[in-house]
């Protein structure tokens, strides 16, 4: 399998249309069946974080501080991305939020985005959702202990096993 990069992002709320912005992106580059590089950061864009948001992810804005803006974040993920084929469950929310990033730096992101979630609505209908955790376990069995479902490095790195899981 050629070179896909997996992404995750954890956002200061559901929607770019309501001010939310990314504050954790996570990525793992895999080539052959597995994973060969990542790249994360945390990133501080001043921007208040949804109560909501915080409960699913933790992260708060003291844990920002100090943290890069996003203009210093996002070129090393542009040039880590490359021209590969991207990889999101629930792409659209993730590309969707990595794209609106990169154009408040007047950046353009033209790769091409799969989705984990739509492939395994169509390759696992029988599960009662679709979820990232529900899909990992069941393709998967368990979740390494070590794993913060929720963080963006994490959550990438468990849908690259499920992208590898559900595209071969």
């Amino acid at each position: 399998m050629k070179r896909h990069v997996i992404v995750d992002v954890e956002t200061t709320g559901m929607s770019t249309k309501n001010g939310g912005r990314v504050i954790e992106i996570g990525a793992v580059a895999v080539e052959g069946g597995e994973i060969v590089a990542e790249l994360t950061s945390l990133v501080n864009t001043e921007t208040p974080i949804h109560w909501g948001a915080q409960r699913v992810h933790g992260i708060s804005a003291a844990m920002l501080r100090g943290k890069p803006a996003p203009e210093d974040v996002w070129p090393s993920f542009i040039e880590f991305f490359a021209d590969s084929p991207m990889v999101a469950h629930n792409a659209p929310f993730d590309s969707g939020f990595v794209r609106h990033e990169l154009s408040l730096i007047g950046l353009f992101l033209p790769n091409t985005w799969h989705c984990t979630v739509r492939l395994a609505r169509k390759r696992l209908p029988h599960l009662p959702n679709h979820r990232l955790e529900t899909v990992a376990r069941h393709l998967l069995g368990d979740i390494p202990a070590d794993c913060r479902l929720h963080r963006a490095l994490d959550d990438a790195r468990i849908t690259a096993q499920v992208w590898l899981a559900l595209a071969t």
